[in-house]
C-alpha cells in the first residue's frame, strides 16, 4: 500500500501525527509519504515532498489576507505538487490541516474528485466547515450550520481585511462535498457531532482520539520539588503551547489570588515576555520540546489544570493522566472526554468557584489515585489509536 500525507507542518501536535502514522505504516512494511509547507527539514528526501516555498506561502498569506480568499492561490506550488502526487501514485490519500495558506484548495479537491481517490480526512479543528475560523465556541456562533457571514472574528486567524465568509463557506461546500470515497475522523466524539450537523455531514464519520506515547509520558522522577522548595505543596499544574485566554491563562491568574500558601501554580510553555504578566507567586516554566522534561512535571504535580474554553480534544490532559496525574477541566469540546470519574473532574465553563471549591478537595483529600489515571490513559496508546488508522486505510 502506498499512503500519503497532507499537512500544514511537520512539526507539532499535528505534525507530529502525521509522522508516526508514516513510520508505523513503514515498519509494517508499506510505503508512506508526507507533504507539508513549514518543516523542520533540510530538504526533500524519498518520503518527504515540501510544498511551496516561504515566498510563496507570504504570498498566499497575504493575498488571502487582502481578499479573503483563504486557500485560493499558491497555484504553481499546487501544480508542481499535483505533478508530484501523479508520480507517486498513492492508493490512500490522508489529509490533516488544509488551512494556513499552502495550497490551491479547489485544484486539491479537482484532482482527488476526477482520480477518484481514497480519503481520509482527519480534523483537528472546525476551519473545513466554516467560512474561516477554525474554533468558534467561545464566541457562540452557530452561522457555519447554514451559511458563514459577518464573521466576528474575522481579524483572527486565518485574518482577513474583507470578510467573504459568505461565499468561502459556499465554496468550501462545492470543494469538499462529493469526494467519492472519503471518511471523516475526528479526535473527539463532540467534533463528530459538529460535522453531523455541518456540509460535511453525508459521509462516514470515524472518532479515533489522539494517542500518546506511554514509553515517554510515564511516572518520571524528577527533583522539581527540592529545585523550588515545594516538598510540602500542592502543585497545581497548566500547560500550554501559547498561553492566552482562550487557554485560560486569566484563570490561573485568578487562582493564584485565591488559593492559600499550601498551593502553588507551575505554568509551562512561557516566555520572558510572558513572565511579565503573571504574579510572583506563579512559577513560570519556559517552553520546551523536550518531553521527558514534560513527564518529570507532569509526574511531580498533585493536580493538572486545564481551564481551557476552547478545545478539540486536549493531549495535555492525556499526558497528565500517563504519568499518573488527575485532571481537572472546563466543560468544553473534546476536554471532558479524556478523564472518567475515578481519574478527574469537570466544571462548567468560567466557574471559578466550583474550581477553587474542587482544587481544595482533590487535593486534601486525595480523592484520585495515581493507579486509575494510569489505566485510564491506556485507553490513549498511540499505537493502539493509529492501529485504528490502518484498518480504514484497507
Amino acid at each position: 500500500m502506498k499512503l500519503l500525507e497532507i499537512n500544514t507542518c511537520n512539526y507539532g501536535s499535528t505534525g507530529n501525527i502525521m509522522l508516526q502514522i508514516a513510520d508505523i505504516l513503514r515498519e509494517q512494511g508499506s510505503n508512506a509519504v508526507v507533504a507539508y509547507s513549514l518543516g523542520k527539514t533540510t530538504g526533500e528526501t524519498k518520503n518527504e515532498i515540501i510544498i511551496g516555498n516561504d515566498f510563496s506561502k507570504k504570498v498566499h498569506i497575504k493575498l488571502a489576507y487582502w481578499t479573503g480568499f483563504n486557500g485560493c492561490f499558491s497555484i504553481i506550488d499546487t501544480w508542481r505538487f499535483i505533478h508530484k502526487v501523479k508520480r507517486y501514485k498513492p492508493d490512500v490519500l490522508h489529509l490533516h490541516n488544509l488551512h494556513n495558506c499552502y495550497i490551491n484548495l479547489p485544484m486539491l479537491f479537482s484532482y482527488i474528485k476526477k482520480n477518484h481517490l481514497k480519503v481520509i480526512w482527519t480534523l483537528h479543528d472546525c476551519w473545513s466547515f466554516t467560512g474561516q475560523c477554525p474554533h468558534f465556541t467561545m464566541v457562540k456562533c452557530n452561522k457555519w450550520i447554514n451559511g458563514c457571514h459577518n464573521c466576528p472574528q474575522i481579524y483572527i486567524y486565518p485574518a482577513a481585511k474583507i470578510d467573504q465568509t459568505k461565499i468561502m463557506w459556499k465554496l468550501k461546500k462545492k470543494w469538499f462535498t462529493n469526494v467519492s470515497d472519503m471518511t471523516i475522523v475526528t479526535p473527539s466524539q463532540w467534533l463528530a457531532d459538529l460535522v453531523k450537523k455541518s456540509y460535511l455531514k453525508d459521509y462516514p464519520i470515524k472518532v479515533i482520539h489522539n494517542g500518546i506515547d506511554l514509553n515517554v509520558f510515564k511516572p518520571t522522577d524528577s527533583d522539581f520539588r527540592q529545585k523550588y522548595n515545594l516538598k510540602d505543596k500542592f502543585i497545581l499544574l497548566g500547560v500550554a503551547l501559547v498561553w492566552e485566554k482562550r487557554k485560560g491563562v486569566d484563570v490561573f491568574i485568578e487562582l493564584a489570588k485565591r488559593l492559600d500558601e499550601r498551593f502553588k501554580i507551575v505554568l509551562v510553555g512561557t516566555n520572558e515576555d510572558f513572565d511579565k504578566q503573571l504574579p510572583a507567586n506563579i512559577i513560570s516554566v519556559h517552553k520546551t520540546d523536550n518531553q521527558q522534561e514534560l513527564a518529570e512535571l507532569y509526574s511531580a504535580a498533585d493536580l493538572f489544570i486545564n481551564p481551557t474554553r476552547e478545545e478539540v480534544l486536549g493531549l495535555v490532559n492525556i499526558e497528565a493522566l500517563a504519568c499518573g496525574t488527575p485532571v481537572l477541566t472546563f466543560r468544553t469540546g473534546g476536554s471532558p472526554e479524556v478523564p472518567d470519574n475515578r481519574t478527574g473532574y469537570v466544571v462548567d465553563v468560567d466557574d471559578i468557584d466550583e474550581l477553587e471549591k474542587q482544587i481544595i478537595r482533590i487535593c486534601t483529600e486525595k480523592v484520585f489515585h495515581k493507579e486509575d489515571c494510569l489505566t485510564r490513559a491506556k485507553n490513549f496508546d498511540k499505537e493502539l489509536k493509529f492501529k485504528e488508522y490502518l484498518e480504514l486505510y484497507k
